[in-house]
């Protein structure tokens, strides 16, 4: 089982670098992807995730195709690869939405993002994309990025919670 980082790691806080193109598509690249969709599907809650969380610092993150399913009302949907991306617009409107990660465990809070975003990667094939997200997609666009530069929600975040599960809550 692959484990995530949680906020107090070291590799949470740094910069990742970027997946040489002519390394997409190799072992160890698909070995981070495998232990990446490992990590996110272990998670009830997990739309996203970034490959810092599980301590390879590379600019990768994928979603979930479960959440994809859920905004597109379609079922089996694959993950989706982002590899070096970039975001390449951000709508001038933004909106405090509710946030949580997967590696500041169970804390929730409000960040302000714009409410729609494009942006640019390389797909686990080594072809470059597009695609352009509002809502929840730009939120975990905007999210992932985040991550990529080293930087946690918390750092943005008001009205913050501790909001564990019924399982982690502590019994009287």
């Amino acid at each position: 089982m692959t484990k995530i980082l949680q906020q107090k790691d070291p590799v949470l806080r740094k910069v990742s670098v970027p997946v040489l193109l002519t390394d997409i598509g190799s072992a160890s690249i698909k070995k981070v992807l495998k232990d990446m969709k490992t990590a996110l599907d272990s998670q009830d809650d997990g739309v996203a995730i970034a490959a810092p969380q599980i301590g390879a610092s590379l600019r990768i993150f994928l979603i979930s195709g479960a959440v994809l399913d859920m905004i597109n009302e379609t079922e089996g949907t694959k993950d989706l690869v982002f590899i070096n991306p970039v975001i390449n617009k951000l709508s001038k409107t933004s909106d405090w939405m509710e946030e949580g990660c997967l590696s500041v465990r169970y804390l929730y809070g409000k960040v302000k993002r714009s409410t729609k975003a494009s942006i640019t990667a390389y797909d686990e094939h080594g072809n470059k994309f597009q695609r352009g997200g509002s809502g929840i997609m730009a939120q975990i666009f905007q999210h992932e990025i985040d991550h990529l530069e080293g930087v946690l929600f918390i750092d943005k975040a008001k009205e913050i919670e501790d909001v564990p599960p019924p399982s982690k809550k502590k019994k009287i």
